[in-house]
């Protein structure tokens, strides 16, 4: 087993996350259906709602995600759903290709499930894609349920 611990992303470091992440939103929205223009307005939309200025909004944490090694092996964006909620969100949480599988996700997601509950959460929450079918699985074994299910046909 390896260690997993949480560190403050660097400010230096959250302009070229925030724009890898948003690029990654844009490429997982059009993958589940929706078209170019509608993923950049989303991503757009989650920017300025969440990322006021470029900096985290209110009560929001992102971290890296950092191995036994000091390795940055992934990073976790978790923080309230509305301003001064107890209902918080997962937002994004990611491992390198190269760290996964090596129970990182799980060990990021269950300190920030403290870390959320130490800020005063009293639920977290989080999206998944459907075809993200390892991820469902993962979230399902740490006791995440579904809330709600959206489906889509293509027509076309």
């Amino acid at each position: 087993m390896t260690d997993t611990r949480l560190v403050a992303m660097p400010a230096t470091r959250l302009p070229a996350w925030l724009d890898r992440t948003m690029t990654e939103y844009v490429a997982s929205r059009m993958q589940a259906g929706e078209n170019r223009e509608q993923a950049e307005a989303n991503a757009q939309a989650t920017r300025d709602r969440w990322f006021p200025g470029g900096t985290p909004a209110a009560g929001h944490l992102v971290w890296d995600v950092v191995d036994q090694d000091d390795t940055v092996v992934g990073y976790l964006w978790v923080g309230p759903f509305e301003p001064d909620s107890t209902a918080w969100w997962v937002f994004d949480v990611e491992i390198d290709d190269a760290h996964r599988r090596r129970g990182h996700a799980r060990r990021a997601l269950e300190a920030g499930e403290r870390a959320a509950a130490d800020h005063g959460a009293t639920s977290i929450g989080l999206n998944v894609f459907g075809y993200n079918t390892g991820a469902q699985e993962l979230y399902a074994s740490l006791g995440y349920g579904v809330t709600a299910t959206q489906m889509r046909k293509a027509l076309a």
